[in-house]
């Protein structure tokens, strides 16, 4: 399977260029605000009704339906369809910003566990960003012909999947649009965290000492790096 990319801008891709912009700066702003309102710095507050804290997932979620429901009902071109991606996006950060809230119920936002919102939000800005450059994850040369089509979207969608069952969800990700990253993820050692690891890895065998040793507890790689910075300060244990 061959990766393309697409450098002429339709309509479509230039919704997305929007769509991502928005989705990227709302993103940063939002996580300015909220950690001016921790340190009690400036005039943001938490906003409350009646007693109860209402996250901005709310607003999030709110403004995706909106959009969504604009674009389908509609259909609008020029600007309005421009006002609607930059509202999608803007929505799609508010709410992906509090993405360990869905998952776990629970206000973890400052918490190890709360940092799960940031990967997911760098992943989809990574997917945006190939996208809106013109990736075609499914793009071939022609050759081949269907079955051979077919076999190569099937390999990557394996190896893609082996890799984040292996606890590297960024190199699935990615690798879903550079096959060879996909390929590398799932034939090299898993995490001793991750759901192959522990299913795999007998406790004290080569395979699971090799990984301890080439990922040891606490160590910090570039991608941690990152969701530190845009993470925030850690909730002291």
């Amino acid at each position: 399977m061959t990766v393309t990319f697409d450098v002429d801008l339709d309509a479509g891709r230039i919704s997305a260029v929007w769509m991502l912009g928005s989705f990227l700066v709302v993103f940063l702003v939002t996580r300015v605000i909220t950690r001016l309102i921790r340190a009690g710095r400036g005039p943001f507050r938490d906003t409350s009704v009646g007693g109860v804290h209402v996250h901005h997932l709310v607003y999030g979620i709110a403004l995706m339906l909106l959009a969504g429901a604009g674009e389908f009902i509609y259909r609008p071109d020029g600007g309005w369809r421009t006002v609607l991606a930059v509202a999608f996006g803007a929505g799609a950060a508010l709410a992906l910003d509090e993405f360990a809230l869905w998952l776990r119920l629970a206000d973890v936002y400052w918490s190890d566990e709360g940092r799960l919102s940031v990967d997911a939000v760098l992943m989809v800005a990574v997917v945006g960003t190939l996208l809106v450059l013109g990736a075609n994850p499914f793009g071939t040369s022609g050759q081949g012909g269907a079955l051979g089509v077919a076999l190569s979207v099937l390999v990557t969608t394996g190896a893609a999947i082996t890799a984040a069952f292996k606890g590297k969800i960024v190199t699935a990700i990615v690798g879903v649009f550079l096959p060879p990253v996909a390929l590398l993820g799932a034939l090299r050692l898993a995490r001793p965290s991750s759901p192959w690891a522990r299913r795999r890895y007998t406790p004290g065998s080569p395979r699971d000492v090799r990984a301890r040793r080439r990922y040891p507890a606490g160590a910090r790689n570039p991608w941690d790096r990152v969701v530190d910075l845009v993470g925030g300060v850690r909730k002291p244990s």
